[in-house]
């Protein structure tokens, strides 16, 4: 069997790896994999925690307001938090009495989750920084924000 390996290349001289949508894929793949190992033991993904602390600091929100909020299409978001009801760690409640229009707020389970999770998610978060220095992670952040939020 013959096997294709990637010649050493420099950071000038990067090739298809010049295309900023490639690295980004591959760093957030690269991210998401630490988080997913930490986070493993917990039975909740990196995306399932981060909605269930949007919600924490946010109160309740319908699934478009939340959708909007993380960035994501109603169906991805949809597939994240379905499992998250069938736990009991989010509920739905209508805005107002009688309403149609249904709100999506954390439970006192999600609650509890969220505070068994933290401390993995945590382990993350500081092997991330061990990577790129936390410094250098608090400017990332911020540098993402501003592309997320205002560009």
């Amino acid at each position: 069997m013959h096997k294709h390996s990637v010649p050493m290349q420099t950071e000038d001289d990067l090739g298809p790896l010049a295309c900023h949508c490639l690295m980004t894929r591959q760093l957030a793949r690269h991210v998401s994999k630490l988080y997913e190992r930490h986070m493993a033991p917990t039975g909740i993904t990196s995306t399932q925690f981060s909605l269930l602390n949007f919600l924490h600091q946010n109160g309740h929100l319908t699934m478009n307001e939340l959708a909007a909020a993380m960035l994501m299409d109603r169906t991805t978001l949809l597939r994240a938090v379905k499992p998250l009801q069938r736990q009991g760690l989010i509920i739905s409640v209508p805005e107002t009495e009688g309403s149609r229009r249904l709100m999506l707020e954390l439970s006192p389970a999600g609650q509890g989750k969220i505070a068994e999770v933290e401390p993995f998610w945590q382990a993350a978060q500081e092997e991330y920084e061990a990577q790129v220095g936390p410094l250098h992670a608090k400017s990332l952040r911020s540098d993402f924000f501003n592309m997320t939020h205002h560009g």
